[in-house]
């Protein structure tokens, strides 16, 4: 984590695979997942659909065909929970991870396995656990687990040019 936080910023390509009960089969996303420090986090979803999820400070802004929406994360703590794995993790941020979840680091410096389980009753009872890994200063992977069986997985395969 010590590494993650000395990233400045970065931007890489993803795809991303849900498994969702109610779908006859995976939905796969690709788009590019993006930070900036201290607290800006994109995914942009390119196909199949086109999304953009800005979380910037405590705002998180959802645009899409059918509109934009803007919500502050503090006021629905699942919400905040879900963008701080992903935000406080690139920006390794431990102390905030923390405040959301059980910890369970793993792993070296140079591959490394993050799981994390929620600490709040209401996170708990949707999610399972988030399990991130990566090598070095780079996240390679996110999986969400949640309690219902669905569950999705981001590969991160690199630096978007």
């Amino acid at each position: 984590m010590e590494l993650m936080a000395q990233v400045t910023s970065r931007q890489e390509s993803f795809t991303e695979t849900k498994i969702v009960g109610v779908l006859t089969r995976p939905l796969v996303l690709k788009g590019t997942l993006s930070y900036v420090r201290p607290d800006r986090v994109e995914k942009h979803v390119l196909a199949p659909y086109d999304e953009h999820v800005v979380v910037h400070g405590d705002q998180l802004t959802l645009a899409n065909r059918e509109g934009t929406k803007r919500v502050n994360v503090r006021s629905h703590p699942l919400i905040w929970s879900f963008v701080e794995a992903i935000r406080a993790s690139l920006a390794g941020d431990l102390t905030t991870l923390g405040r959301f979840y059980y910890i369970d680091l793993q792993g070296t410096r140079d591959s490394w396995i993050l799981i994390l389980r929620p600490l709040d009753r209401q996170a708990a009872e949707y999610l399972s656990s988030v399990r991130l890994s990566g090598h070095g200063n780079r996240l390679v992977s996110v999986e969400i687990q949640e309690t219902g069986g669905d569950r999705s997985v981001m590969l991160i395969q690199g630096h978007v040019s």
